[in-house]
């Protein structure tokens, strides 16, 4: 007797309903995205208890006639593709023809619709997979879907459904995605008689991104002007050969790849990822390659296990990213992952360096940034998180001498010092010329990177990114220094307003940048010590040695085997201090971890570069006078990202003439 059998239809049919309806958000994400691949421009959506009792939806959109209405209900059956090779050219939504008959099987459904061609509609109706009624109706162009009672026929499936806030989270979640997505259409989403979402159709993003989520997150992020980059021929397909020698090989056409989004400023910083949304091709998806570039766009700009806002969208040829890699379409797969991943990086890095963007003096207690809604903010967070749940609350490495981040300071402990005319000597217990009292006033060599940006409206050529428009600078010019609070904070002024400098990460950023060109370059600058200090190590800190100990060479150590678990350091970084070498190493050696080997170079040069700087930079609690600071202050403004120091804190504070007019009532 045979064991092996094939499938009753209807039980196909439900098991096939598994890959497609997981929840009614499900459903929502299917009958959208068949909108807009319907040309729709007014897409409605109303929902009755989280999804499980209703879902309606309704677009103007081209409609079906009569015999596709029928067929659109047989598994596979689409009007999108017709072969294989179509599958890596996909330019729609939904293109699989499994949504209106896996939704049908687990639910009762009407459909509604009536194409342009035909002068009366098609009503439909099916329960449980199996067909009740077709007939005739009066109805206008576009469609309508009503899907009731999800899973009554598989209540084992629709006991694992949340409660009906939590769908009606991931509902909100879906919806204004595909309306920031389309800015061009109208959205609609109700909930009995609660309207959630109600936008109108806008000329860009960003007044879509107003619409949706306000004025008040608007101003906290960085638009990034739409950039293109040409994608270079990696591997030309095989053309016949011409006897035309004159004509001479008929030239490929470049790919081009658009970006364009938005980003958070460095202050507003989250503790996961659930505020990073991705678009391929007007479709959002999760993506682990833009996750990780967007990561590094921030490096050393906001703290570690920090995460952005980010909305980001990319445009490219639809044979260049292949969509049919996961049931529901929400994971993608790039023909040349690593020309995207650079791509988007060096776009969103772009637009920081350009923006340059400085914190706001906090007035009062600080309000949270707003989600997109709530019922966004519950779909995201089960919607987009990609990763397991990481460790938080990591913090840079304290300053000595600096007080703990959570430390109260009474205000009687504050005063503000007037700048010291003459310089004190002394003051600057550093070696090796980081700081020297004859460097002030100096102009010194700089590669102005955050100047150094591309005309707009140039053809890009050899892979460089194009903005539209380069957004202005908001670091301030023309500081003029007021003084000291505690010694520790430099008080400036200029015609914008006030300006409050932590002299500790303002000299970490300056170091730390000149640093890392410096190790570019090969000219790290280097001091032999008087006699070798011997640094006993773990067997973690030993093994992470042996991974780094080449690296560490090029930033100015000399450190070799000193025994079995001993190192002797011979040579430092000309900056730090002999006293602070063996703590500099340990912590560049804890800081490593088991994860060495898996770093990049960069992210490798990024993390000792900031250690390097942080134990060079003067400290808190160190008088300094008016050259020094001037001189602080205009190394500061020289550098790429003057915004953050290298650990992800901010550097400066602005106390704007309108907020100064406001705290005195003037306004």
């Amino acid at each position: 007797m045979s064991v092996i059998h094939i499938l009753p239809e209807a039980v196909a049919n439900k098991i096939a309903a598994g890959e497609v309806v997981e929840r009614p958000a499900s459903i929502v994400k299917e009958l959208v995205e068949n909108s807009v691949d319907a040309g729709a421009n007014f897409i409605e959506v109303a929902v009755e208890s989280g999804g499980k009792r209703l879902i309606r939806v309704v677009d103007d959109g081209c409609g079906m006639d009569h015999d596709d209405a029928l067929l659109a209900f047989e598994r596979h059956a689409t009007s999108k593709i017709r072969s294989a090779e179509d599958l890596f050219d996909v330019s729609t939504l939904g293109f699989r023809g499994e949504a209106l008959p896996s939704i049908s099987s687990v639910a009762r459904l009407v459909l509604e619709t009536r194409h342009d061609s035909e002068s009366s509609g098609t009503r439909i109706e099916i329960h449980g997979g199996r067909l009740r009624d077709v007939k005739e109706i009066a109805w206008p162009a576009g469609t309508r879907i009503e899907v009731r009672d999800l899973f009554y026929n598989t209540p084992a499936r629709r006991k694992f459904l949340k409660s009906e806030s939590t769908e009606l989270g991931h509902i909100a979640g879906l919806v204004t995605h595909y309306a920031l997505a389309h800015p061009e259409k109208s959205f609609r989403l109700a909930s009995l008689s609660n309207e959630i979402l109600n936008v109108s159709p806008v000329a860009d993003f960003r007044s879509r991104l107003y619409q949706v989520m306000g004025a008040q997150l608007l101003e906290q992020l960085i638009e990034i002007a739409p950039a293109e980059r040409a994608m270079p021929i990696f591997a030309p397909p095989e053309a016949p050969e011409r006897n035309d020698e004159e004509d001479g090989p008929e030239p490929v056409k470049p790919v081009i790849v658009r970006l364009s989004g938005f980003v958070s400023r460095p202050d507003v910083q989250k503790l996961n990822r659930n505020q990073i949304y991705f678009f391929v091709n007007r479709r959002l998806v999760r993506d682990r390659l833009i996750l990780h570039a967007i990561t590094e766009a921030y490096r050393n700009i906001v703290p570690p296990k920090m995460f952005p806002v980010a909305l980001i969208f990319l445009e490219l040829p639809p044979a260049e990213v292949d969509v049919n890699v996961h049931p529901s379409k929400t994971e993608v797969r790039f023909r040349h992952s690593a020309f995207i991943h650079d791509f988007a990086r060096d776009s969103i890095r772009q637009a920081l360096v350009a923006a340059r963007p400085v914190a706001a003096f906090p007035m009062g207690p600080m309000a949270p940034m707003p989600p997109m809604r709530n019922e966004v903010r519950a779909a995201a967070a089960e919607d987009l998180e990609i990763e397991a749940t990481e460790r938080l609350g990591e913090e840079a490495p304290t300053m000595r001498g600096a007080p703990a981040p959570n430390t109260s300071v009474r205000e009687q402990d504050f005063h503000l010092s007037p700048p010291r005319p003459e310089p004190r000597p002394g003051i600057l217990p550093l070696t090796g010329g980081a700081f020297e009292p004859q460097d002030f006033g100096k102009p010194r060599s700089f590669s102005l990177h955050a100047h150094s940006v591309v005309a707009p409206s140039v053809v890009e050529r050899g892979g460089d990114i194009l903005p539209a428009s380069i957004p202005a600078s908001e670091f301030p010019a023309n500081l003029r220094p007021l003084g000291q609070v505690q010694e520790s904070f430099i008080v400036a002024t200029n015609a914008e307003g006030l300006w409050i400098i932590d002299q500790h990460v303002a000299h970490e950023r300056v170091l730390f940048e000149r640093h890392l060109r410096q190790r570019r370059e090969k000219k790290v600058e280097a001091q032999r010590l008087l006699l070798p200090i011997i640094v006993e190590l773990t067997p973690q800190q030993l093994a992470a040695f042996r991974d780094i100990a080449e690296e560490l060479g090029a930033n100015g150590f000399d450190v070799e085997p000193f025994g079995q678990r001993t190192v002797a350091v011979k040579t430092a970084p000309a900056e730090i201090r002999a006293e602070e070498v063996e703590r500099l190493l340990v912590e560049i050696l804890d800081g490593m971890g088991p994860e060495a080997r898996a770093l990049s170079l960069d992210t490798l040069r990024g993390k000792i570069g900031a250690s390097v700087a942080c134990h060079a930079a003067i400290k808190i609690n160190m008088a300094l006078d008016r050259h020094k600071m001037e001189w602080l202050l205009r190394e500061l403004a020289r550098t790429e990202c003057p915004m953050s120091c290298p650990h992800g804190r901010p550097v400066l504070l602005r106390f704007g003439l309108k907020d100064i007019a406001k705290a005195f009532k003037r306004i």
